[in-house]
């Protein structure tokens, strides 16, 4: 009788065991973001040897390389999973002596968009949500930045806003990328986040009996730039 009782506790522990790595599968995180610029990139306030570089130098037109990654983040009451988007292309028209000439347009291939999950990818880009199918594509096109550094120096962080509108689905809403950049090497490391909500692109809120799952979902920018040479 003891050895039975011991066979179907080793059982209930396997059981239960198996329902946590399951439910850790299916409702946990997968994907880290990586930033395309740290937060540990120095600033003008703490690196005052950088070399500068020529700001004429850096206009024209510059390339998003394949490097790229677009994240969407959603918090849970478990954790904060994050969906990856690997498939970004776009230009960015810089302008450093007249920064309201500046023109930039990133496109993310929602088919593309990937958290570790297969069965919750599918869910989300399905037509309950992303649609990927009818709406293959999001985009951001730039209306304007503010604070956009006149002067740059070799490796060294610089911070400002950019403001344009984020289409998702056949929904558009302004939104503003609080944005850093760093210039290394011929390229450029661009991140910026900002913040929509699933109401935005008109989704509902996908909590669950077993999630609740909060309204803000974070966008999250980390491209790499290659400037065009003619």
């Amino acid at each position: 009788m003891k050895l039975k009782l011991t066979a179907i506790a080793v059982g209930a522990v396997v059981v239960l065991g198996g329902a946590y790595y399951a439910y850790d599968y299916y409702a946990g995180n997968h994907v880290t973001i990586q930033e395309a610029v740290p937060a540990s990139a120095s600033s003008s306030q703490t690196q005052g040897s950088a070399v500068a570089v020529d700001a004429g130098a850096l206009n024209g037109q510059w390339n998003i390389h394949s490097d790229s990654k677009v994240y969407f983040s959603v918090t849970t009451s478990k954790e904060t999973v994050n969906f990856e988007g690997s498939s970004v292309k776009g230009s960015w028209a810089l302008n450093t002596t007249d920064p309201a000439k500046m023109t930039a347009e990133a496109i993310v291939g929602i088919d593309a968009l990937q958290s570790g999950n297969s069965q919750r990818d599918g869910h989300v880009k399905g037509a309950q949500y992303l649609n990927a199918q009818t709406f293959p594509e999001a985009k951001f096109t730039l209306k304007s930045i503010d604070n956009f550094p006149k002067e740059w120096k070799e490796g060294e962080k610089v911070s400002f806003n950019m403001t344009g509108t984020l289409t998702i689905k056949d929904k558009s809403k302004d939104v503003t990328f609080k944005s850093d950049a760093v210039y290394s090497q011929g390229k450029i490391n661009l991140g910026g986040t900002t913040v929509v909500t699933f109401d935005d692109f008109g989704m509902k809120n996908p909590h669950t009996v077993v999630l609740d799952t909060e309204n803000n979902v974070k966008v999250t920018l980390s491209l790499v730039l290659d400037q065009k040479r003619t």
